[in-house]
């Protein structure tokens, strides 16, 4: 019969010793992480609960602890705790590191190529560790982008989701800028293709009809380079 008196307990190193050092360790190794990457949020660890029936020889030293897996902590996590004294043991343990932080969600269903507005964007707490898509922490990472496909109320939005609406629009009357050196010119154009900032698009020189490629700088903006 296994008892469990006060000497028979002692020649063990118990499952809540093992569990504390796993704690301190990660809570110690989380604050850390989360101050060198400048990540604001809130943390939760959980250990997994340990076979009772464990049996290791009380250690003559302190317990070591080091993450086994994965390079962070966070997530699902596995910690190796290891005796260095007279009866060295090594005993894995898993846990899981639960970070919380305020990322931007729908407040309404939009479909597909939709202009995201300020008043569309709500900011949450959510766990990240489970969204493996990816977040935004800032609503101005997605207001004025275009929806790549549509979403639901409620739905988190990950940079996938969006796109850089265009701010030239074909038809639009443009002001073409050219420069070079100490010259700066400025012709009046019309946009024959959409584009965002950024990309170039086709635009015809009114003075002379020509068609040129142009890159777009904001509304109603376009240059080329002499």
């Amino acid at each position: 019969m296994l008892g469990y008196s006060g000497t028979a307990a002692a020649t063990f190193t118990s499952t809540d010793e093992l569990i504390g050092a796993t704690e301190s360790f990660l809570e110690e190794a989380v604050v850390d992480y989360l101050q060198r990457s400048e990540i604001q949020g809130r943390h939760e660890i959980r250990v997994n609960r340990l076979d009772p029936r464990l049996r290791l020889a009380l250690c003559d030293e302190p317990l070591t602890t080091t993450l086994e897996s994965p390079a962070q902590p966070l997530g699902r996590v596995t910690t190796r705790v290891r005796c260095n004294g007279s009866a060295p043991w090594t005993v894995f343990v898993p846990a899981e590191v639960r970070l919380y932080r305020q990322v931007a969600v729908l407040t309404r269903p939009l479909k597909r190529l939709s202009v995201v507005k300020a008043s569309d964007l709500s900011m949450v707490e959510r766990d990240v560790g489970q969204l493996a898509q990816g977040y935004l922490t800032d609503p101005t990472q997605a207001i004025g982008k275009k929806l790549t496909r549509q979403l639901n109320s409620d739905q988190i939005i990950t940079p996938a989701h969006l796109q850089v609406a265009e701010v030239v629009r074909r038809g639009d009357q443009v002001v073409i800028s050219a420069s070079g050196g100490t010259v700066n010119v400025r012709m009046p154009g019309e946009a024959l293709t959409e584009g965002a900032p950024g990309q170039q698009i086709n635009v015809r020189n009114l003075r002379s009809q020509r068609v040129i490629r142009a890159r777009v700088v904001g509304p109603g903006q376009v240059e080329v380079a002499m």
